[in-house]
C-alpha cells in the first residue's frame, strides 16, 4: 500500500512509520520536516498537500496539538489551538481526502486516553479527543462506499513517559509495539468507525 503518515516524525508517528515501511510505501508529512510539508491547522495547506499526491491507499494522522493548562488559566484562544489543530486538522484530513484516496482506502486518526480518563490540566485536550471519537463514529456512517475511518486511542506511551509521567500518576506505560499494532489493525484490517483503544 501507499500510505501517507501526517506527523510521521513525531513520537508515535516515527515508530508507526518505521513499522509500516517494512512492507508498505510510506510518505511522511510534517509541519517542518518530512517528504512533504503540511500545516494541519490550515485547510488550504491540507488541500495543497493532497493535490500534490496521488494513488494513496491510506492516510494516518499522528499530528495535532492542544493546550495543556489549568482550567482557570485557559483562555478562549487557548481552546482554539486544539480545535484548529488536533480536531479540525484531523477532520479536514478526512473531509478533503475522500476524493483523493483510492477505493478501499482508509483513514486512521489519533487521540488518547484523555477522552476516557482525563487528568488535571487537560480540559481542552480531553474535549478535543472526545470530539474526534464522536466524529469518527458518525462519519463512518456516511463514508463513500469502500472507504473506512478509525481512530487509535493510546494510553501513556513508553516513549513519552519522561515528559508526561507527572500528569499520569499510576498509569501503566503502553509499549510502543502495542501502540503500533493498534494502527496496523486499522490500516491493514477491515474495521470501520471504531475507536481502537490501546490502554
Amino acid at each position: 500500500m501507499k500510505i501517507l503518515v501526517v506527523g510521521g516524525n513525531g513520537t508515535i508517528g516515527k515508530t508507526v512509520t518505521a513499522a509500516l515501511r517494512e512492507r508498505h510505501e510510506v510518505i511522511v508529512a510534517g509541519r517542518s520536516s518530512g517528504d512533504i510539508t503540511v500545516d494541519i491547522a490550515d485547510s488550504a495547506s491540507i488541500a495543497a498537500m493532497y493535490q500534490s499526491l496521488s494513488g494513496l491507499d491510506a492516510v494516518v494522522a499522528t499530528a495535532g496539538e492542544a493546550k495543556w493548562a489549568a482550567f482557570n488559566d485557559l483562555s478562549e484562544e487557548d481552546y482554539y489551538i486544539g480545535l484548529r489543530s488536533k480536531l479540525m486538522g484531523q477532520v479536514n484530513l478526512v473531509r478533503l481526502g475522500v476524493d483523493t484516496i483510492n477505493p478501499g482506502g482508509s483513514f486512521t486518526l489519533t487521540t488518547g486516553v484523555l477522552a476516557d480518563d482525563p487528568v488535571v490540566m487537560t480540559a481542552s485536550a480531553s474535549m478535543v479527543n472526545g470530539a474526534i471519537h464522536s466524529f469518527v463514529q458518525a462519519v463512518a456512517l456516511e463514508m463513500p462506499p469502500g472507504l473506512r475511518v478509525n481512530v487509535v486511542s493510546a494510553g501513556l506511551v513508553e516513549d513519552s513517559v519522561e515528559k508526561y509521567r507527572s500528569y499520569f500518576p499510576g498509569h501503566n506505560p503502553i509499549p510502543m509495539s502495542r501502540v503500533v499494532n493498534g494502527y496496523l489493525r486499522s490500516i491493514e484490517g477491515h474495521r470501520n468507525g471504531e475507536i481502537i483503544r490501546v490502554y
